[in-house]
């Protein structure tokens, strides 16, 4: 129903490991889980402006963009670990949900997406007809 995708992430994650830094900002974490019909995906983006969300859906992939602005710092700078720049992912959503009715708000940091499961992918109970039978005598 929902595939991940970061093709980037263990090329990333090596060049952190080998020169101590990291070659692009750190993937947005979520959490995603079904609520009945509708699936939920929750995203940590703290400091970063509503209006720099960009959610876009093509076919069946959802691409989040996001950017945390770089920050100027009077002084002698002791820590800088918190990333900033454009941050984006990408997600691979089944043929089952319904991506023309995705919901998204954006709440402490948190951007929150609703995606309804499609009508045809629905459970649906099938009825079974069956022809009229006239009654008919037991010869015995």
């Amino acid at each position: 129903m929902l595939v991940r995708t970061d093709p980037f992430r263990d090329l990333d994650r090596l060049t952190q490991q080998v020169f101590g830094t990291s070659t692009r900002p750190a993937v947005m974490p979520m959490d995603a889980w079904r609520e009945a019909d509708t699936f939920v995906i929750e995203f940590d983006l703290p400091g970063v402006d509503t209006d720099s969300v960009d959610l876009d859906v093509e076919r069946n992939v959802l691409t989040i963009r996001a950017q945390r602005p770089a920050r100027e710092f009077d002084g002698e700078v002791l820590a800088s670990e918190r990333p900033r720049g454009v941050f984006s992912r990408q997600l691979i959503l089944g043929d089952n949900l319904d991506t023309s009715r995705v919901a998204a708000t954006y709440d402490n940091g948190v951007l929150r997406l609703q995606i309804p499961v499609a009508e045809s992918a629905k459970p649906r109970k099938i009825s079974i007809s069956s022809p009229a039978r006239e009654p008919q005598a037991i010869q015995a």
